[in-house]
Formats: structure tokens, sequence, C-alpha cells
């Protein structure tokens, strides 16, 4: 092995010469996104007796390249070094290398290393939710790549390739999970950082509040000034032209002050129909990683992991059972899960592969029903113990009033369906009345702790068609 110590002549120009001929023979054998996404961010420092050493942004970063494409950087090394090539890498945040050897399997000697950072001077809330971490995001075939980047950004925020980082998935994935959990740990490594997180619709009722009270320019210096911005469902900006305008500009200064933004939707940016055209083409500049279902082996260590949580030991057997009957969504999985506890526990019974195979057959027989509008209603008066006639009448009982409001907010996140049609189906009320209802709602769970429980209850309810 050769020792960086004796790697001291300045030879940048020949490491970046003989790096540069290694990019030329990956790029051809990689598509264009791959090659941008983990090879670009590689910088070479030094060559020397038939070894390169380079810059690379995080561990994560590393294991990623190493795991899928091992073989073609050695192969690029070899043709351009010769058969005696070797390649030493530390991070960007390392002061001490670690080197790896060519054509064998890299050994990673990690250095144990203390960060000190001054403690903000912070006054705002971050709404960072202490649970979701990397350690218990269960990684599988689904997330994988999101998962790595997501590493690679909580060591190195706003300094690698992937700014913006655009996770998109379907409902229950876990994508909240993740972007929260990278908040999470640049906090943690990184206390002076600015870091925030929230849902688009807090963002733009923050918005309204800020025109509606004049501090137009008070919010917006508000989220210019983080180094970490999070926003969560970026699809339900579609609509909101003003509100589009000023993320807009919030998103650029972010980005050329070399800010890191990390977003989620329910779609890829391609896909986000009704979105400014100019927010989309920005969307795009970073990493868009999708996660997918979790396959089964991932289902039942994340169901184990669950169980684990609660202080309860459940035998592979049932575990297996409901990981191979529930494949839509990690939600769905949990509220198995917990459906299968409560019901042990409320009839004082052991959980049996018996009660376990009842448990699933509600959840699946339950499942065929579509999330529709009519759906939602049913499911919001049920829980509100509200006639399910009288909200489609012209009352003004506030109580009424409220499932009404609730109903049409929650049609308008969980449907495709248009302003004008949820209306119609809420007595032949027109946009502006729906629009109203969603912002009553967008407001009052930001003020109203009980009212954001209940609209979480109901929506998770609906989700999981235990109505």
């Amino acid at each position: 092995m050769i020792s960086l110590d004796i790697l001291t002549t300045d030879t940048t120009k020949d490491a970046q010469t003989v790096w540069k001929d290694c990019l030329r023979i990956i790029k051809e054998n990689v598509p264009q996104i791959t090659y941008n996404t983990w090879f670009l961010p590689i910088k070479p420092v030094n060559f020397a007796l038939d070894t390169i050493e380079v810059q690379i942004p995080s561990k994560f970063f590393w294991e990623w390249v190493d795991e899928h494409y091992n073989t073609l950087l050695n192969n690029a090394l070899r043709e351009v070094i010769g058969e005696n090539a070797k390649l030493t890498y530390s991070t960007y945040e390392e002061k001490d290398e670690v080197q790896i050897s060519y054509p064998e399997k890299q050994i990673i000697k990690e250095t144990p290393k203390v960060i000190e950072e001054p403690k903000p001077d912070s006054t705002f809330e971050t709404y960072l939710n202490p649970k979701y971490t990397f350690d218990n995001f269960i990684k599988g075939d689904g997330n994988q790549l999101a998962r790595a980047a997501a590493g690679a950004i909580s060591d190195n925020p706003g300094g690698t390739s992937f700014n913006p980082f655009f996770v998109y998935g379907g409902v229950g994935l876990g994508k909240t999970h993740l972007i929260q959990a990278i908040g999470n740990k640049v906090v943690e490594n990184f206390p002076s950082k600015r870091v925030i997180y929230l849902s688009s619709d807090h963002f733009t009722v923050e918005f309204v509040e800020s025109v509606q009270s004049n501090k137009v320019n008070d919010f917006s210096n508000f989220y210019r000034s983080m180094d970490v911005l999070i926003i969560d469902d970026i699809q339900f900006l579609i609509g909101k032209e003003k509100t589009q305008d000023l993320f807009f500009h919030i998103f650029n200064t972010l980005h050329q002050l070399g800010k890191q933004i990390i977003l989620s939707s329910d779609k890829p940016p391609k896909d986000l129909k009704g979105l400014d055209d100019r927010l989309i083409s920005r969307f795009q500049w970073g990493l868009s990683a999708d996660i997918q279902p979790p396959d089964l082996e991932t289902r039942i260590a994340i169901l184990n992991k669950k169980s684990s949580d609660y202080g309860m030991n459940i035998s592979p057997e049932i575990l297996e059972h409901i990981a191979t009957n529930i494949t839509s969504n990690i939600r769905e999985l949990e509220g198995c899960l917990i459906k299968l506890l409560a019901t042990a526990s409320l009839n004082s019974k052991d959980i049996t592969l018996d009660l376990t195979k009842r448990t699933v057959k509600e959840i699946a027989t339950n499942r065929k029903f579509s999330i529709s509008i009519e759906s939602i209603t049913k499911c919001v008066c049920d829980f509100l113990a509200v006639d399910e006639n009288k909200i489609r009448d012209k009352t003004r009982k506030k109580e009424i009033v409220l499932a009404r409001q609730v109903a049409m907010y929650l049609s308008n996140q969980m449907t495709k369906s248009s302003l004008k049609s949820i209306g119609l189906h809420f007595g032949g009320r027109d946009h502006s009345t729906v629009i109203h209802s969603c912002r009553s709602i967008e407001e009052g769970i930001l003020l109203d702790k009980n009212l954001k429980e209940t609209v979480d209850s109901i929506r998770t309810k609906i989700e999981l068609n235990l109505f």
C-alpha cells in the first residue's frame, strides 16, 4: 500500500488530466443523468506513482458509487493509468484521507470526528419531528437512491450536486420521514445552521397572513435566511400563483447562495401540471429521486422494527402474513399493525395468526373502495357525528359548517376533482366557496392543535379505508 504522506509533489494538473480521461470512458458507459449525479461531483486532488487521489461529497456518496459502479470505475482507472492503478479518497469534510486499492474490494477505515460549532441564536421553530431519523428509516431497493442522496446531503448541505433534492412517490412510502431525517441530521451535525421544515400548505397560509399584515418582506427575508429549506407536498402550490411567484424568488436566492433546498411531491417535477414552468425547470436542476413501494423483505423489516418500537414480540410467521398481503404503502402496514395490537389488547386476546388473518382481510376488503368525494364525505360525517344529508344544506350551524369545510378541504387534497366539481357535490356551491373552506381549514390547523389532530385522524382513516 502507498502512504499518502509521500504524495508531496504538486501534481494537480496531472491529476485533472488523468481523471478527465477516466471520466471520458465512464461517460460512454452510463446515462447522462448518472454521469452528472455520481461522477461529476468527484474532484481530483493529486496523482503520483500510479495512485490518483480524489475528493467526494460524503461516505454515503462513495458507498453508492462503489456498490453500483465499482467494475466500471476500476476498468477506467486501469485503462488510463495501468494495471497497478490505485485510488485514494477523502470526503470534503474529513482531514484524514482513507485509502482504497483497486482492483481489490475497498475497505473503508473510518476516523471518528467531533464537529464543534457554536449554538445558533435561534428563535424560530424548525417544525422537525425528532422521531424521523435515518436510524429508524428502513432501507430497501425501492428507496436506495433517495436514501443514499439524503445521507450525502445531511453530511454536506448545499455542497453536493443534489440541490435541489426532489423526492417523489405515492402516499405513505416514507417521503416525509426521509426529508425530515435530513433536517434532523443537519441540526445534529451543524448546530449553527438554520433549518426549517414545513408543508406547502403551511407556507401558503403564512404567506397569506403576511400579505394581510403587510409583512411580505419580513416573510420573504425569513425564508431567504435559511441554510436548509424543506418543503413537503410541493404539489399543493398548484393553482396558487402568487405563492408560487414568491417561492420562485426565495428558491433563486437560496440556490445562488449555495443553500440546500429539499422538496417532496407525489409526482416527478415534469408531471406537476399547473405549476409555473420556471419552478418545474428549477426543480430539475438537482437530483430527483423516487421512492417505490417496499418489497416483501423490506415490509417485513419495517413491521419488525415497528413491533419492536411498540414493545411487542410478534412471530415472524405473523409479520410475514401481514407483509405478504399488504403491499401498497408503509402507512397502511403500520395501520394494520396498530389495528392488530389494539384488537388484541381491547379484547384481551393473544396475537395469533387467525386474528391476524381476520384483521388483514378487513383491511384488504375495505381497500377495494377507491377514495372519492362521497367516501371522504361519509368518513368526515361519521367521525364528526354529523348527518350526511345536512352537509349539503344551506344551514350555518357551526358543527355542519366545520364538517363541510373539512370534507371540501380533504376532497381538494385527496382527489383529482376540480374545485367546481367539489362544490357541486356539496349542494351546488361555487368554486370560491371551496377555496374559502380550504383556506379556513389550512389556517385553522396551524392555530388549533385539536383541529389538526381531528383532520389528521380523518385523513388516516380515509387512507386506510377503515370506515
